[in-house]
């Protein structure tokens, strides 16, 4: 099945693998928390055990050095876009990371990962000439 929206993580490739999966796992749930319509149904199993829904569409995870053009150009075309900062590897939760964020100039912001959402064909540009993380 092909959708017509994109949901795309990026995430700089020389953070520990720890902080690699933090970062994903932070930015997907942007993503699934903003856009409602990203999520599936609840799964079961055949002993009727029920389970959380997950996304409806494929997540894909790339790697780039710098993340500010990718933000830059998500930001100007008003596409979805959830961003973590280094200083958020600091701290314990939400309120301080939203405090992290607020401190920064968007030019002066330290991005080790970002998500975007939205039509696919913009997304697939913006994301353009950026490999699929190994």
């Amino acid at each position: 099945m092909r959708f017509d929206t994109k949901i795309a993580i990026v995430v700089r490739p020389d953070l520990a693998t720890w902080q690699k999966l933090n970062v994903t796992a932070f930015l997907a749930g942007a993503v699934a928390g903003a856009y409602p319509e990203t999520m599936g149904e609840p799964y079961a199993d055949a002993s009727d055990n029920g389970y959380l829904p997950l996304f409806r569409q494929p997540v894909l995870v790339y790697a780039a050095d710098d993340l500010r053009p990718v933000r830059e150009k998500a930001v100007a075309k008003g596409v979805g876009t959830a961003v973590f900062i280094e200083e958020m590897f600091k701290t314990g939760h939400d309120a301080d990371n939203r405090a992290a964020v607020r401190a920064v100039a968007a030019d002066d912001l330290a991005l080790v990962g970002l998500a975007v959402y939205g039509p696919r064909n913009l997304v697939d540009k913006l994301l353009k000439g950026l490999s699929l993380h190994p």
